[in-house]
């Protein structure tokens, strides 16, 4: 990917070290040679520092891993990512073209390590043009570099094409991503189906939108023996299912978006279309069941980073676009749910280290010797104010606009080599 000669050998002091793959919270030194993790605690023999960099204060951690990351200009977003101490970013197959030929994956690798920012990895498209019909050819997306197939937020209107999906993706063991929400239920909704949508007029998405889909993506699973990941989780009832799915030994797996676990539908406000997410902000006790599947393990945390330009956002509620701004607000968003709900560092980070590296089949996702050098220090009280101008994303689109933060990043690394400090 680049020039050994960049990758130093480099120590990092002074810091307290959380893996939560190892289970380690503690104040230790950490030592990378070659690209990779080479010891913790004491140096490794022979090795001779060409940088130090002293973490006092700070906490030293894997670099986060993303499931769900758009990007639209490549550059900017990679660039978002690395500031928000995120190393590996699941990019979805719902590009411009879709993903969902060889060359089209075999590109966009490419030019992520020209880079040499965050690390991407493609999901690829599940069916061809994500048209629902004909399935992708998922062993060429394989070998060009996808790690699973996904449909993105576009519908499978036929079974049977989901159930023959599931089965080739079984036989080959390919990870299936789906976003449950049945179209028709869901159809020409803006916002959850309750009083705030009553009160403000628009159309609602019902929670049976959600556990339609999730039931019959399970049934499904069953019958295969394929592996199911549930992208973006908005109910209670949802996350029910699930949880009953994995007690009866159904291989699947799910993830929220970390804006869920804030906000619910009455920060619509007055129609702020910065409130404005598919899924929709439901209940707060829906968000809180949204926690408490967070909390325990059952749900990994994603950005769902989706940057929407102003004029997408400018318009009526109904008709803007939905999404927000998230690599750079993964971490303090985190750090902010974790503080409110008393649960140790060690859990929360990792909902967005090694919980979604396993999903995704990768390596990274924690420091353990001979493990990419992948690494983020940050200060976790480190207040700072969100405005546009601090945001390095092209998407300034967030409803948290304005607000304080606690938790800033001051250095990532990838494969060894620094790649953003402060």
């Amino acid at each position: 990917m680049h020039d050994e000669a960049n990758i130093m050998q480099i120590q990092i002091i002074n810091g307290r070290l959380i893996d939560p793959k190892m289970g380690i919270d503690a104040k230790t030194d950490l030592y990378l040679a070659n690209g990779r993790v080479a010891a913790l605690g004491q140096p490794p023999a022979n090795f001779t520092p060409q940088r130090t960099i002293d973490a006092n204060g700070m906490i030293i951690c894997p670099g986060l891993v993303d499931l769900s990351a758009r990007l639209a200009s490549l550059e900017s977003e990679l660039t978002a990512a690395v500031a928000g101490g995120v190393t590996a970013v699941a990019c979805p197959p719902d590009t411009k073209p879709p993903l969902d030929e060889p060359g089209l994956v075999e590109r966009l690798v490419r030019r992520s390590e020209t880079l040499g920012l965050a690390r991407v990895f493609p999901i690829g498209a599940l069916t061809q043009q994500l048209a629902g019909e004909k399935l992708s050819e998922m062993i060429s997306l394989t070998r060009a570099g996808c790690i699973a197939f996904s449909q993105a937020k576009q519908p499978i209107f036929d079974t049977q094409v989901l159930l023959r999906a599931m089965q080739y993706a079984a036989t080959f063991d390919y990870a299936i991503r789906l976003r449950p929400q049945d179209h028709y239920l869901a159809r020409d909704g803006v916002a959850h189906d309750g009083e705030v949508a009553s009160r403000l007029g628009l159309a609602g998405i019902p929670v049976c939108a959600e556990t339609v889909a999730i039931a019959t993506a399970l049934h499904l699973a069953q019958e295969t023996g394929a592996r199911l990941h549930l992208a973006r989780l908005s109910s209670a009832p949802g996350v029910a299912l699930v949880r009953a799915a994995k007690h009866n030994g159904i291989k699947v797996s799910c993830d929220v978006a970390i804006h869920h676990l804030h906000l619910s539908e009455v920060d619509i406000g007055y129609f702020d279309s910065q409130a404005r997410f598919d899924p929709p902000l439901r209940t707060g006790s829906d968000r809180d069941a949204l926690r408490v599947a967070a909390a325990e393990g059952l749900a990994a945390i994603c950005s769902d980073h989706t940057p929407v330009d102003a004029d997408g956002k400018q318009l009526p509620f109904a008709e803007a676009l939905p999404g927000a701004t998230g690599l750079e607000l993964l971490l303090p968003l985190l750090l902010k749910w974790a503080e409110e709900t008393n649960l140790p560092l060690l859990a929360a980070l990792a909902r967005v280290t090694c919980d979604p590296a396993a999903i995704l089949g990768i390596e990274s996702g924690s420091l353990e010797i001979g493990r990419p050098a992948d690494v983020c220090i940050f200060d976790p009280a480190e207040p700072w104010v969100l405005t546009p101008e601090v945001l390095h994303s092209q998407g300034k689109n967030t409803p948290f606009m304005g607000y304080e933060m606690a938790g800033r990043v001051h250095t990532t690394l990838v494969g060894g080599r620094v790649v953003f400090e402060i």
